[in-house]
């Protein structure tokens, strides 16, 4: 009798053993940002870059950045403005061009993507004059080409948004157009997560209706008056954006604040919440 309920007790323990086993696996595991793709738009340090390049791209790499997108040279030639990153101990990721650049010249803007060693180049916006559906038709047709151009040179082209990408005209979304009529083996999107929400529309559905088609975001907080904030103290729900990983095709997570009072803490705040928020 003695050794039947030692038995019973010992399946007992077992069983419940395995069912908390059985829980614990079949528990979503948590995720968190890659560290070394966690970057930084140079746009929100621009005060800074204008006065001491170097300084301020060895400050980033100390608070931990491992990359950055480049927001123009300030003065420098593409060389010597890649012998910066490389002794900051930084890696570009994307460079910023524009449409103007890229119709005069898209090989010379090829040119310096590449001397930078950056993955992505990347038009920002595109002119007011071209908020139309023909306007933003011949943007995506512009966009194909220049896409085939940068894969020929081991590059990604990519567009980023701002709130006017998403107005409605003539019954369609402007932005809708650059997705839908263009080549995802060609064109992608840094989708600026700011941008979006005030233009009145939410990423999630779009990774669900495009998926694949956002490399890059611009991670970009939101103030509950409308304004900027660093990331992670805002109104923006970022373990849901970031859970959208697979779907979106997020590889670069890049920190930008368009107005921030003192950059650099700017900079590191967003850098800890990023290195530390789970999803």
């Amino acid at each position: 009798m003695e050794s039947r309920r030692t038995f019973l007790k010992l399946a007992v323990g077992t069983t419940v053993a395995m069912g908390l086993t059985s829980g614990i696996a079949a528990a979503e595991p948590l995720h968190s940002v890659p560290l070394d793709h966690i970057g930084i738009q140079l746009y929100t340090v621009r005060s800074l870059m204008t006065t001491d390049a170097q300084g301020t791209l060895d400050a980033l790499s100390a608070i931990g950045y491992a990359t950055v997108g480049v927001s123009g040279l300030y003065g420098h030639s593409p060389q010597a403005f890649r012998a910066m990153l490389d002794k900051a101990n930084l890696r570009a990721v994307l460079t910023h061009t524009s449409w103007d650049a890229m119709r005069a010249d898209a090989a010379r803007e090829i040119e310096t993507a590449r001397v930078l060693g950056v993955r992505y180049l990347v038009v920002p916006s595109l002119p007011g004059s071209l908020q139309t559906v023909a306007g933003y038709s011949l943007a995506a047709s512009e966009f194909g080409k220049w896409g085939v151009l940068a894969r020929g040179a081991g590059l990604k082209f990519l567009f980023h948004n701002h709130g006017v990408d998403f107005k409605t005209v003539d019954g369609r979304v402007l932005y809708d157009i650059l997705v839908e009529e263009t080549d995802p083996r060609f064109v992608n999107f840094e989708l600026d997560i700011y941008w979006i929400y005030h233009g009145g529309y939410d990423p999630l559905d779009y990774f669900a209706r495009y998926p694949g088609r956002f490399p890059v975001y611009h991670v970009k907080d939101r103030a509950p008056d409308g304004s900027f904030e660093d990331v992670g103290h805002g109104t923006l729900d970022w373990p849901a954006i970031f859970r959208r990983y697979e779907q979106s095709g997020i590889r670069e997570y890049v920190v930008e604040h368009d107005q921030p009072k003192v950059p650099l803490t700017s900079a590191a705040r967003s850098h800890e919440y990023l290195r530390n928020v789970r999803f």
